[in-house]
């Protein structure tokens, strides 16, 4: 019986050692396919153009909307940020799992003091389990208005999302646009108490639709 009971205990011995070994193999192959992605975001004022009227607004590196982060899940971003701008701001990784990097959420106040005008700082995260479409964007009053971009996951090398390749692909982000600052909106908001004005025109991909007045001169000056 003992005999048995040896055989038994090195037969789910070897089992457990071989399933390591895939598992650790798996692991290693993930990791030398893996890739780390260093971009600078620039937080400046920016002229900027809609519906008939030029004024400074804030973006990343001058851009409305931001730039778009293309990743593969298991890469890591590193996001260095300077901070041009004459308001406080930090960047918040919309939807992406910080399991092990809550620091690099990017909620003011939360999980990170600001970014104050003139300083930095460097978000570092791994897309871990995760394909598709995300967004980032300013996390600090409403700075968010101008300050935004997309991050698409792609999966993994060596595989592919579960269903057929699509004939193309595009970024399409909805968002508002204000004549007015839109600190300046939300500090009136607070300051009396009601809701904040209703934006001037809604917007695709940081542009206004035809059916608003100059909407062919939507674009960065």
């Amino acid at each position: 019986m003992e005999g048995v009971l040896n055989n038994s205990i090195h037969n789910n011995l070897r089992v457990f050692f071989l399933l390591s070994s895939l598992l650790a193999l798996t692991s290693f192959a993930s990791l030398t396919t893996a890739k780390t992605h260093n971009h600078d975001f620039v937080v400046q004022e920016t002229k900027v153009t809609r519906l008939c009227k030029t004024r400074n607004s804030i973006t990343v590196n001058g851009q409305f909307p931001g730039p778009t982060l293309e990743v593969n899940n298991g890469d890591t971003l590193v996001i260095h940020v300077t901070n041009k701008a004459r308001y406080n701001v930090t960047i918040h990784w919309h939807g992406v799992r910080q399991m092990t990097t809550a620091w690099a959420d990017g909620p003011e106040f939360i999980t990170q003091c600001p970014i104050r005008p003139g300083g930095s700082y460097t978000y570092r995260f791994t897309i871990s389990g995760q394909e598709g479409t995300l967004w980032w964007h300013a996390h600090s009053s409403w700075l968010r208005a101008t300050v935004y971009g997309a991050i698409v996951i792609h999966p993994q090398e060596g595989y592919t999302y579960p269903f057929p390749k699509p004939d193309c692909e595009s970024v399409i982000m909805l968002g508002e646009w204000w004549d007015a600052n839109p600190m300046d909106v939300i500090s009136e908001a607070t300051r009396t108490g009601s809701g904040p004005n209703i934006s001037d025109a809604f917007t695709i991909n940081g542009q206004p639709g035809d059916l608003y007045k100059c909407s062919s001169q939507g674009l960065l000056m």
